[in-house]
């Protein structure tokens, strides 16, 4: 095993306590900072698997600019109270809620990891596969349409939400 496998079998742990922090940790502004955990270490390894552009992207987009949002609206609406407790006649809920968990998970890993191990050959990318310059050159040349496409669509919501800001104040 060499040190990308450890950096990737290490991070991808970390990636899994943080996906469980968010899930299982009952406060949600400590829910959202363990998501950002996760993002950030998806972010990481991004970097070791040689996608310097998704990981650059990840960090700076998701665990730096979504999560602010999440947070700003989290906070906004107080929701900073503890969760409720489960009524003693719906105890079997959650058990069942678990169990269903369990099944749609195993089959998740069944029908992905599974056949991903039976994998042999290796798939080597061209030299500057991943890097900000192919992304860029990709996106300037091949998909210059679609880019400026998405451009004008995002001008046009950002727009509409100012004229509908307006309009309530």
């Amino acid at each position: 095993m060499n040190a990308n496998q450890l950096a990737f079998i290490a991070l991808g742990g970390l990636a899994f306590l943080g996906a469980l922090g968010v899930v299982l940790i009952p406060n949600p502004v400590r829910a959202a900072l363990a998501l950002v955990v996760n993002f950030f270490v998806l972010g990481l390894l991004y970097f070791v698997l040689g996608s310097q552009m998704m990981g650059i992207s990840q960090i700076m987009v998701y665990a730096g600019a979504i999560m602010v949002l999440f947070l700003f609206v989290i906070m906004m609406l107080k929701l900073d109270k503890k969760a409720e407790e489960v009524a003693p006649g719906d105890a079997w809920r959650k058990r069942f809620t678990w169990l269903i968990g369990a099944v749609i998970g195993g089959a998740i890993f069944g029908g992905v990891m599974l056949p991903l191990a039976s994998i042999t050959t290796r798939v080597n990318p061209p030299q500057n596969f991943g890097t900000p310059q192919a992304v860029g050159w990709s996106l300037f040349t091949t998909y210059v349409w679609p880019f400026e496409v998405i451009s004008v669509l995002l001008l046009v919501g950002i727009v509409g939400s100012i004229m509908l800001a307006k309009r309530r104040f």
